[in-house]
């Protein structure tokens, strides 16, 4: 099958740009692939961060892509879309994850000709409100034939704007490109934190919904050997969550490496943690939950939209009912006192076989199948 793959891929960044090398490579284990990207993802003004692109440090995916969208300019809307229609794709695989980029994928989509347009739909209404919200996703969703969602909360936000919608609902596959674990006091040597103390671990960008503000709150409820690991590239401002930890009396609990983390680093924070702490105030669901699965890692989610489709309850992690500080520490202290992460861990290892990228691949060609 000729397949068609238009996302952030390499040379950009972050989750959606691993996500899309890994379903690439899956992919073209049995069909012939070609991969489009952006010339210009965000204008730089508009990007929070401090790089869109990936540095000599990552450990990124070196994917062949031809670079032509500019997601500002409408010229390129068709030039793109042109250049795929040459290549006749039987199927047009699109990714979403914000209504940004509504108008430009949207306006290539709308133009492709003889192919199946499928949309993996990681968000639908975004946890960051906007003015053109409720306009870029129609522009975006009309102009697919279907949607691959990875959690029950994003297919009910795809149903209440497009009901009659066909989807294929399927989990986030687990990612498998950080290597091997590490030793865990091995990894809290290799990232300079103190030694044999209960670590949770906060990871990825600091945005206000992931509610690390209740995390830092929570943290001045438990005992001293309590640490928390903070790893991520901050999008606005850091000193909200600054003056928590001063005010709060925990600086010295809390570990701070506030940037880009790059694929190589990746294995070192996570080997050295006990638990992944999701303590969002609103998701659909995270990428961060298929990077912990990957090291046997239990999570300790708030329970807001599709968190905990991928985090068991007693089984792979815990679920606090509400975004909440004072049970985000109960549930925290249930999980170190009753001893639950070699269990979890566990239960883990036993999941994640069914949950591959090859996997995932192939149901995603037996969905393009009945189109």
């Amino acid at each position: 099958m000729k397949i068609a793959l238009l996302s952030a891929f390499y040379p950009y960044r972050g989750g959606i740009a691993q996500f899309s090398g890994m379903l690439y490579r899956a992919l073209e284990e049995e069909h012939e692939v070609k991969a489009y990207t952006f010339s210009r993802q965000y204008p730089n003004f508009l990007f929070p961060g401090s790089s869109q692109f990936v540095t000599e440090d990552d450990n990124a995916d070196p994917i062949e892509t031809e670079r032509l969208l500019d997601s500002t300019n409408p010229a390129t809307f068709g030039k793109t879309a042109r250049r795929i229609n040459r290549e006749q794709p039987d199927v047009f695989i699109s990714q979403y994850w914000m209504t940004f980029f509504g108008p430009s994928i949207g306006g290539v989509q709308k133009r492709l000709k003889n192919t199946k347009r499928i949309s993996i739909l990681h968000n639908v209404i975004p946890h960051e409100k906007r003015f053109f919200d409720k306009w870029a996703n129609r522009r975006f969703l009309k102009h697919s034939d279907a949607f691959v969602v990875l959690s029950d909360a994003v297919l009910k936000d795809l149903l209440s704007l497009k009901p009659d919608a066909k989807y294929l609902r399927i989990d986030h596959p687990v990612y498998s490109q950080f290597g091997a674990k590490m030793d865990a006091i091995e990894a809290q040597k290799a990232i300079g934190v103190p030694v044999n103390k209960k670590y949770l671990l906060f990871f990825g960008f600091i945005r206000e919904y992931k509610g690390l503000d209740l995390l830092l709150k929570s943290m001045a409820d438990l005992p001293e050997d309590y640490h928390l690991i903070v790893a991520g590239e901050v999008y606005g401002t850091f000193d909200k969550y600054q003056e928590i930890i001063n005010d709060e009396g925990i600086a010295d609990r809390v570990h701070l490496f506030n940037a880009y983390i790059s694929d190589d680093e990746v294995t070192r924070y996570f080997s050295a943690a006990d638990v992944c702490m999701l303590p969002y105030k609103g998701a659909t669901q995270s990428g961060i939950t298929a990077i912990a699965h990957h090291f046997d890692l239990p999570i300790i989610a708030t329970d807001v939209g599709g968190l905990k489709e991928n985090t068991k309850h007693n089984e792979t992690g815990l679920i606090v009912p509400t975004p909440d500080s004072k049970l985000i520490t109960q549930s925290i202290q249930h999980y170190f006192e009753d001893g639950l992460k070699e269990g979890f861990s566990q239960n883990i290892q036993n999941e994640k076989k069914e949950n591959s990228w090859e996997n995932f691949a192939k149901k995603l060609i037996e969905f393009s199948e009945t189109l």
